[in-house]
Formats: C-alpha cells, sequence, structure tokens
C-alpha cells in the first residue's frame, strides 16, 4: 500500500524512537465508532485507544469529521458516541482518559456554525479546521477572522499536507501572522503524504510553526505508520523545542 511503502527505504539518518509519553495528549483522531471514516466498531475503537496507551499517551481528544455534505456529526452526535466510548474504557479498565471535539471541514456551513457557537473546541478554546485539498477557499482569512472574532482559537489541521501551498511558503507564513495554530500530522514526518509534504513539514519545525502534535489515526494502518515514524530526527526537534500545547491539555 502507498501510503505504509513510502515510510520505508528512507536514508535519513534514525534516531532512538521518541518518546511520546512526554506530550502526554493526542489532539486529532477518529476514534468515535461508526461516525466517520475512522473506527467502524467499539472492537475497532479499543483496539486503536489501547495502542494509543501503548505509545505513551495518557489521553486523547477524538475529534470526527463535520462537514455539509458528509458526515453530518452534530456535536450531540459526537458527545453521545463520547459517552458511550467512556463507558466502554471504564468497563475494560484502559488507563485512558478520553475526550472529544470536532474537525470542521471549512465548508459553506462552517461560518454560520462558528456565529452560532455551535461548534466543539478543546483545550483553551481550540478550534480544529481542515480545508479542502483542491484549493484554498477563499473565504479562509474571513472564516479564521470570524473564529477570533467569536473568542475560538483557530487551529488548522496538517498543513503540511495542502499541496497548493508547498510552492507558496508565503501562504503559511500569512496565517501565522493571522495567529493560526498549526497542527502536524506526526506521520507526515515520514513521507506517509509524499515528499513535499515532509520537505514543507520540515521547514515548519525549523520556523517554529507548529503548536500540536497529532495523530490524525483512523485505523491500524495508522498506527504502524506512528511506530515507523518515531526514529525520525524533525519529531525528536519538535517535541523537544518546549513550543507544543499538547502537554498541558
Amino acid at each position: 500500500m502507498g501510503f505504509l511503502g513510502r515510510l520505508f527505504g528512507s536514508k535519513e539518518q534514525a534516531m532512538p524512537p521518541a518518546d511520546l509519553s512526554v506530550l502526554r495528549c493526542d489532539v486529532h483522531s477518529h476514534f468515535i465508532p461508526g461516525i466517520d471514516d475512522g473506527a467502524q466498531t467499539m472492537e475497532q475503537s479499543m483496539e486503536l485507544l489501547t495502542a494509543m496507551r501503548e505509545l505513551g499517551y495518557r489521553k486523547v481528544i477524538t475529534t470526527p469529521h463535520n462537514m455539509a455534505d458528509g458526515y453530518k456529526n452534530t456535536p450531540e452526535i459526537i458527545l453521545g458516541g463520547l459517552e458511550k466510548l467512556r463507558n466502554e474504557v471504564a468497563r475494560t479498565g484502559l488507563d485512558l482518559e478520553v475526550d472529544a471535539a470536532a474537525e470542521y471541514y471549512l465548508d459553506h456551513e462552517l461560518e454560520k456554525k462558528v456565529l452560532e457557537r455551535t461548534v466543539l473546541t478543546f483545550g483553551d478554546n481550540l478550534l480544529l479546521f481542515e480545508l479542502p485539498f483542491i484549493s484554498e477557499p477563499a473565504v479562509l482569512l474571513s472564516v479564521v477572522f470570524q473564529m477570533q472574532t467569536q473568542g475560538f482559537r483557530p487551529v488548522l489541521a496538517h498543513p503540511e499536507r495542502y499541496a497548493f501551498w508547498h510552492n507558496d511558503y508565503a501562504k503559511y507564513e500569512r496565517l501565522k501572522e493571522r495567529g493560526v495554530l498549526f497542527q502536524l500530522n506526526l506521520v507526515a514526518l515520514s513521507g506517509a503524504y509524499g515528499p513535499k509534504a515532509k520537505e514543507i513539514a520540515e521547514r515548519l519545525i525549523d520556523d517554529g510553526h507548529y503548536e500540536l502534535l497529532g495523530s490524525d489515526c483512523h485505523n491500524m494502518n495508522h498506527v504502524q505508520a506512528i511506530h515507523n515514524t518515531l526514529t525520525r530526527p524533525y519529531l525528536h526537534k519538535l517535541i523537544g523545542s518546549g513550543k507544543l500545547l499538547n502537554t498541558a491539555l
């Protein structure tokens, strides 16, 4: 499979596996069963949560997709799924704290949700959102402004994956100037999304532009990809930077 195939064969000098326990909390995943393209059953959810605990995490903030024309996960659906998941975690005795927010797709409905304050956030009003992969939405800066006006702190999910910015690095810097926080998908550092996304992720790390590190874990293939990324030098560099907010969540 291409996703994992690109994780091997790199000539990059490996380091000892990074200790993810120092992060304490993962901030981007899809663990609530049956409501998006992540875990489909409670059994799969628990397998993934157990794997996250074995990686060293003590807490996960799982973030189901929310989009107008796809996964229409309202706060009620997400929080109801969270309650069932927490009950199963308690029943099995898994030593892991589980919370939830959402990963909001920047579509024609997001600004309305922001203005009505019907969004789920985590930490200090952190609002995770993602962009279409085709092109930059014309309303991006407007919606960011509305988020901030409503007291939310916008967190852009996996900015390294947006190919329309790969040859226009100034766009990343513009968003940082506007106060947007960046969340890295950990496996990008192994080339999981291609060499250009890896290059951009490393440059963003060099420039101190990431505040959050997430797994974006959907399934056990992603767990294996995380294991294959632990020895990457730039993961060590980011964890050791002191900039990540994960530990305070």
